[in-house]
């Protein structure tokens, strides 16, 4: 049963070297709150495992990553996570590309705690060939098919962001899309669960299918208003800052000014920060 915590004792909580996942898709639903405190932290050396967005751009731009396990690091609306793209351009970071459906596999691996599990997906593609110590199985029976052995995707820690949750530890979501954030639940050691709102434990409403996340796999919960911002939390993201952290991502004086603007205090800085840089745009007319 998950325990109520701050943003500072859940990134108190984990240690350098660690492999993290983070849950949410491209630049959806993102535990951005979580991640903005891990900019701000002295982690170091991280594994990342996501379907990745600003996420694993912006602890890319900090230098905490040391290897990305992804099937695409994009920010949507942008192709390519500017931050990530330099990142790997300039060899900061190493890189394992699988296809969707083989990370899904993984993650499936991981949350069932099996070694691996075969897939179809990625057979004929360039995925085995720029991960040679992927591993093919034969099927036991009579089909006798050679299919992709997909390892399990392991995690010491996950970070997930919800709409909704209680003081438990159960998260439910609001938006069109689950995502797979239970599946980093389950496959991590430890899950960490932020939601927009919490409330007190039984007044979790709404329906069945919306409850994700189980207290069962959150070891701590905390509520972050704005906390998934700028990601889409099903309403939208707030597209017009996402244009400004990418082109601050191109110009290293640009990116040092957004970061001593945005990601230099804790979370009540950066929303206020936000609201006034959208008040000066709003002024001139943009």
């Amino acid at each position: 049963m998950g325990a109520v915590m701050s943003v500072e004792e859940i990134v108190g909580s984990l240690e350098s070297g660690m492999t993290i996942g983070i849950g949410g898709w491209g630049s959806r639903r993102k535990p951005m709150a979580l991640v903005r405190a891990i900019h701000r932290s002295s982690l170091k050396d991280l594994t990342l495992v996501s379907y990745g967005g600003p996420d694993v751009g912006l602890l890319c731009a900090a230098g905490k990553v040391r290897r990305v396990v992804a099937p695409f690091v994009t920010l949507d609306s942008v192709a390519l996570e500017p931050h990530f793209r330099a990142a790997r351009q300039s060899g900061a970071i190493e890189f394992t590309e699988y296809d969707e459906g083989m990370f899904m596999f993984g993650l499936l691996a991981g949350a069932h705690r099996l070694p691996f599990l075969p897939t179809r997906a990625g057979l004929g593609s360039d995925v085995v060939r720029v991960n040679p110590g992927l591993r093919t199985v034969r099927s036991p029976y009579e089909d006798q098919e050679e299919l992709v052995a997909v390892p399990a995707l392991t995690m010491d820690a996950a970070l997930v962001h919800l709409d909704l949750a209680d003081t438990r530890g159960n998260g439910r979501y609001l938006g069109p899309d689950p995502y797979l954030d239970d599946l980093f639940a389950k496959a991590a050691s430890r899950c960490y669960l932020s939601c927009e709102r919490m409330v007190p434990a039984g007044e979790l409403d709404g329906p069945p299918q919306t409850l994700l996340v189980s207290r069962m796999h959150v070891t701590g919960v905390v509520e972050t208003p704005d906390g998934g911002h700028f990601t889409d939390l099903g309403s939208g993201r707030d597209e017009a800052f996402q244009r400004h952290y990418a082109a601050s991502a191109a110009d290293p004086t640009g990116w040092a000014a957004f970061e001593d603007r945005f990601l230099s205090g804790d979370e009540d800085a950066y929303r206020q920060a936000v609201r006034q840089w959208h008040e000066e745009q709003e002024g001139a007319g943009r």
